[in-house]
């Protein structure tokens, strides 16, 4: 059990410092073809079809946000936000007895943006395939604890 969760904090701390250092191509590769990124509006909802959510993006939403993100054509991406993502508290949900794992974290987003710096703190939730000697993404939810308040962004949760 130890194992599993130690490989899987290791694929989150990876992924966090792609994001953080915009390698946003290294990252699609993360995802399952079929995997699922959402930034719920109601942090508490698991019905992500049927509400309202920031984002709700599969493989061909991500490729076009990551185009938009590179592109620098999107004002609200323009100059690109510099993050530091820190994530904490790893706890295990399920895992199934093919290996797909459910690890929820606890993570704080810093973006540094036109001279501001905001802080997002979220809890995220990770369902994760085996593949090969890591992992693929088949779904991230990002609940912000103030998705209910007034967002200044929303570029920085990739």
């Amino acid at each position: 059990m130890h194992t599993r969760l130690y490989m899987c904090i290791e694929f989150i701390y990876m992924e966090c410092d792609m994001l953080d250092f915009l390698e946003y191509e290294n990252w699609l590769d993360l995802w399952d073809k079929d995997g699922l990124y959402i930034v719920p509006v109601d942090q508490h909802t698991e019905d992500h079809v049927n509400t309202l959510n920031f984002a709700y993006d599969n493989d061909l939403m991500r490729r076009m946000r990551v185009e938009r993100l590179l592109g620098g054509e999107a004002i609200s991406t323009t100059p690109p936000a510099r993050t530091i993502r820190t994530p904490s508290r790893f706890r295990i949900l399920t895992t199934t007895d093919d290996g797909v794992v459910t690890i929820r974290c606890a993570q704080i987003i810093n973006e540094s943006r036109q001279g501001r710096l905001r802080t997002y703190p979220a809890d995220v939730t990770y369902t994760l395939r085996p593949d090969g000697d890591s992992f693929a993404i088949l779904q991230k939810v990002v609940r912000l604890q103030n998705a209910d308040s007034q967002l200044a962004s929303i570029s920085c949760f990739v």
